[in-house]
């Protein structure tokens, strides 16, 4: 049931004055795939859905399964802290058509570790895509342990890991004891750390900007050229710090805007990347040659 190997994107939703922009969306979809992305990831934390009314998360799910025309797998995310609506969630995206499900951690409400195993074995009973649960533990104030994971990698349709803990020592850990797991790097700047683990790629902020670059990234660990692996996660790590300077999806938003796409602002209470920020992410975007 494994859904992709390499770089996936977790892509921004553009908006304008009438709600999602459609044919902006397409675009950057279009963009992705043509640059070598090997996912769509819909409704990520960067795409905003805790923004976004249900028409318009439907109008951005359609959108991306009809864009991407089975070029790439598109995965929805449909996470959230109620259970019951995740699982409606998660089996519109399936009547739609979604290749797979990302869901998030229960946030603000919490949960106890065996919560966790409750509520994805909730979810994976009710839908019959494959599901990468997402651990940010910064965001949502749980985290994932490795012996969860363990519990949690028998759980029906429960096929894949986005790890953006930043901990290196549980990541490791839980690659150890999870090893049929598909493990995916949740921070742009641990991805060659993660592939040396076992990951099988990335779900990133960064492809927004640079889609080939990290798809080259993920690519050339799986052909043995360890070198050019680590020079390109070395060269996109200052734009990395840079695309989390503030919130996200709030600079890499700003980014795409000066890469010529309409991408909109965030939604409050997002607010729009500063000037001083907006300055040096221009100037490095320019440096390293990027272009819509």
């Amino acid at each position: 049931m494994s859904l992709f190997t390499g770089s996936g994107v977790a892509i921004i939703t553009p908006f304008d004055d009438s709600g999602v922009n459609l044919a902006c969306y397409e675009k950057l979809i279009d963009r992705q795939i043509n640059q070598g992305t090997d996912a769509i990831v819909a409704l990520g934390t960067t795409g905003e859905p805790s923004t976004m009314t249900e028409s318009e998360k439907k109008e951005a799910i359609a959108c991306a399964i009809s864009a991407t025309a089975g070029r790439v797998p598109v995965i929805v995310g449909t996470g959230g802290n109620n259970t019951a609506k995740v699982i409606a969630d998660s089996r519109r995206a399936a009547d739609m058509g979604a290749d797979g499900l990302l869901i998030v951690t229960p946030y603000y409400n919490k949960c106890t570790q065996d919560g966790l195993v409750a509520h994805y074995a909730a979810i994976g009973e009710a839908v019959e895509l494959p599901i990468i649960v997402y651990n940010v533990p910064g965001r949502t104030g749980v985290n994932v342990l490795p012996a969860t994971m363990k519990k949690l990698s028998s759980v029906k349709n429960v096929i894949g890991l986005k790890e953006a803990s930043a901990n290196i020592e549980q990541i490791t850990e839980t690659a150890r004891l999870c090893p049929d797991i598909d493990l995916y790097s949740g921070n742009d700047d641990h991805v060659l750390s993660l592939l040396a683990l076992g990951g099988k790629g990335v779900i990133s902020v960064v492809a927004n900007v640079c889609p080939k670059e990290m798809h080259d990234l993920c690519t050339a660990w799986f052909e043995g050229d360890i070198a050019r692996c680590r020079a390109l996660q070395f060269m996109l790590n200052p734009l990395t710090k840079l695309l989390f300077s503030e919130v996200n999806p709030i600079p890499v938003k700003a980014a795409m805007n000066m890469l010529g796409f309409d991408a909109g602002i965030p939604r409050l209470p997002l607010t729009p990347l500063t000037e001083a920020n907006a300055e040096k992410l221009s100037e490095k975007l320019a440096s390293l040659g990027i272009s819509g």
